[in-house]
């Protein structure tokens, strides 16, 4: 097996490359570590790269060096502090025992060693092979303060998947505070970039926004304490006209699900900087002497071939590599949730009827929402009091639980363990479990309030109260939601000076809790939520194979947030369910079939009153449970493509290819009719163009017609159409 990192001891280069791409970087005058090349692969390097030396005023020089041609303020950087004369956006900010940010890290060495280490406490990409990977360690050193940074590497195999991030090691006597830490810092030369987001809010998650890089700090990030519906933690770097299906691509994505910031800036001489990690504001952490800080990881990829390689190549590792557990690869039940049908006003008698109508048409599984503990009658009680009501159970949960069995049907639970209501148990023996501010009142969201997951008597006491559940063994599957940003970041357990600690802390014992959980309980299947998609992010990915996409459970609304959740999250992540009209959320009235060809593009599910419907729609509904089991391994893990998209035009298009390469599934769908509505072209991708693919109906089509020549989409009749096509490839 070939290797995949070289070292150039004349040149002091190290190179990164598999089949797909490389990656260059260069040991410097001075012990500084310089950025060469990312891109497509090159199979060697004779040093053309190597930085120009050129006298630029106002670009300060090093300590101790005459040659004024050469400036940390213009050399293309791996990873750069605050303070050494480098004015650019800092990847770290370190203060010093003397309150200076003083620092100059030089190259002490390096490691290369197969396979990828795990991170310390956080969730990251993996391998099960030492053979897939092969990682690559440089480790420099400040003399005067003692401490160490180490840059991680990993480059896959077989994927164009590049996995970085930070550990910084104290090796002196003294304590240094650390105010900034990013995961990865990477400079290009002067290119024409465009910048691709996901902004949004609650019920309109992940909205793409495309926007040209120009001069200044750009900054894309969350305050909110965690991923947040407002900017999600991944954004993309399109060069020149690339679209989804030609050009340049790169990729980033953070895991981790606190506070983040992706920091772009293009300097004075049309370099770009790109600095991407945990964000700095509200963020402080106090490194005591022989401690090590560990950076989240992120995972680049390139792609030369458009949005639809970079965002293929993310489904599979995220898929295979990141998230993990019995469901990782096993198709996901098609399920009801009863909270649109209810809400919190039912009992297990109320309850029984919508289990029977989903079993009759063919449901897999019945999840019971919020409402089923303490003296939860409102969303303003009983948070924290993670045991049944027995007014709405009188017999217990399990009893209602071996009824929706005994139906045939698995049983799930949503639950809110991070959460503490003020008019609870919990609080009223615990009120310090509560995070907020001392001698304040504490001001809600929702109703409700942070529990300090940071302490570890918290994580306990939930810990505790949900393994009595779990332990009963009906719990199939878990819905996790969060329904609140976080505010009056205080934690008791940490002095005056260390609260900067405490939203990190935060997130490091929810991930501590999710994993004791996750292994204690390995038959449960995980959905993470958090108001939807507020903390949609491959760090509960690690945990979770999949997350609630979004409370918006409009079809039409859904359509956008899909296509921009599918930048850089496998459609086996996301979860989507036919629901009510008019839509609970924005009053529209869609179609059955729209609505059920919206869901099925992804994990697939129904949150309505089964029991108010037609003989005629639960036959409906019977066909379209039938039709989703049929295409659900496809959908689920094929591999997927976006063909038209909606933020730009009318129509909304995807496929899907299963993973034997024999079926072809597509969507299409258009969103208001027109008075002279324009001829519309679909043409497919990724088909093998020398085969012949069958379609449902029987007519016969070449994979380079298919392709190439497409076909037309049926003119459109009413508002919110939309068609699936089916073709099977002939061998």
């Amino acid at each position: 097996m070939t290797n995949l990192i070289f070292y150039d001891a004349e040149q002091q280069v190290f190179h990164l490359k598999n089949q797909q791409i490389s990656y260059l970087l260069a040991v410097e005058d001075f012990g500084l570590i310089s950025h060469l090349y990312f891109g497509k692969r090159v199979n060697s390097y004779h040093g053309q790269r190597k930085y120009p030396r050129v006298d630029r005023g106002f670009s300060g020089n090093l300590a101790g060096a005459e040659d004024r041609s050469y400036s940390q303020d213009t050399l293309l950087r791996e990873y750069s502090m605050a303070g050494e004369g480098d004015y650019r956006v800092p990847a770290a900010k370190i203060i010093q025992t003397d309150g200076s940010y003083a620092l100059n890290f030089k190259f002490t060495g390096f490691e290369m060693f197969p396979g990828k280490p795990k991170l310390i406490g956080l969730p990251s990409a993996y391998v099960e092979d030492d053979i897939e990977s092969e990682t690559l360690v440089i480790t420099l050193i400040d003399e005067i303060s003692k401490l160490e940074l180490a840059t991680f590497y990993t480059i896959y195999r077989d994927r164009p998947v590049i996995a970085r991030s930070i550990q910084l090691r104290n090796l002196s006597t003294q304590s240094s505070k650390i105010h900034k830490l990013a995961s990865m810092q990477l400079d290009f030369t002067d290119e024409e970039f465009s910048v691709i987001s996901l902004p949004g809010a609650h019920n309109q998650e992940r909205q793409v926004q495309k926007e040209a890089i120009g001069y200044g700090i750009k900054k894309f990030s969350s305050r909110r304490g965690s991923t947040s519906h407002q900017m999600n933690n991944f954004i993309a770097l399109e060069k020149g006209t690339a679209d989804e299906f030609q050009g340049e691509v790169f990729g980033f994505n953070l895991v981790y699900s606190g506070n983040h910031a992706f920091e772009i800036e293009k300097d004075q001489i049309g370099q770009i900087r790109l600095v991407a990690g945990i964000n700095e504001e509200d963020f402080s952490w106090e490194l005591l002497s022989g401690e090590t800080f560990q950076s989240p990881e992120v995972l680049m990829v390139y792609s030369d071939q458009g949005l639809n390689k970079m965002s293929q190549a993310y489904h599979e590792l995220l898929t295979n590599r990141v998230a993990r557990g019995n469901y990782r690869n096993k198709e996901r039940d098609i399920l009801i949730n009863n909270w649109e049908a209810t809400y919190f006003d039912f009992t297990e008698e109320k309850l029984r009827p919508l289990v029977d109508t989903a079993a009759e048409v063919g449901i897999e599984m019945f999840v019971l929402d919020d409402g089923w503990f303490g003296e939860r009658d409102s969303d303003t009680s009983s948070l924290g009091d993670w045991f049944v009501d027995k007014r709405k159970f009188p017999n217990g949960l399990s009893h209602f639980a071996d009824y929706v069995h005994q139906k045939g049907l698995k049983f799930g639970l949503w639950m809110e363990p991070e959460m503490i209501s003020i008019d609870s148990n919990l609080y009223r023996a615990h009120p310090d479990f509560l995070m907020s501010y001392p001698e304040r009142i504490p001001a809600p969201s929702r109703s409700q309030h942070l529990l300090d997951l940071g302490r570890k008597e918290v994580r306990e006491n939930i810990l505790t109260q949900l393994s009595a559940i779990f332990d009963e063994g009906y719990v199939d599957y878990v819905k996790w939601d969060m329904n609140r940003s976080l505010s009056e970041v205080f934690s008791r357990q940490l002095a005056s000076d260390n609260q900067g600690e405490t939203l990190h802390r935060y997130i490091l014992g929810l991930y501590e809790l999710l994993e004791t959980l996750i292994t204690r309980y390995p038959a449960i299947l995980w959905e993470g939520c958090s108001g939807g998609g507020g903390r949609f992010d491959s760090g509960i990915l690690h945990y979770m194979p999949q997350s609630w996409t979004s409370d918006d459970t409009d079809a039409v609304e859904r359509l956008k947030i899909q296509y921009g959740t599918s930048l850089v999250y496998p459609p086996s992540s996301f979860t989507s369910h036919v629901s009510a009209i008019p839509n609970h959320q924005t009053g529209r009235n869609v179609s059955l079939n729209t609505r059920g060809n919206a869901a099925m593009s992804s994990v697939f599910g129904y949150e309505l009153d089964l029991t108010t419907f037609t003989t005629d729609e639960k036959q409906a509904v019977a066909e379209q449970v039938a039709l989703y089991k049929d295409i659900r391994q496809v959908v689920q893990f094929g591999k997927f493509a976006r063909l038209k998209n909606p933020f730009t035009s009318n129509e909304c298009a995807w496929q899907f290819i299963s993973q034997e390469q024999n079926e072809v599934l597509v969507l299409a769908f258009k969103i208001l009719t027109q008075g002279q509505e324009p001829f519309s072209l679909l043409k497919l991708t990724d088909l093998d163009p020398t085969k012949k693919y069958k379609t449902e109906n029987g007519h016969i089509f070449g994979g380079d017609e298919l392709m190439n020549l497409g076909f037309y989409l049926p003119q459109q009749t009413e508002d919110f159409s939309s068609w699936m096509y089916r073709f099977k490839r002939i061998n």
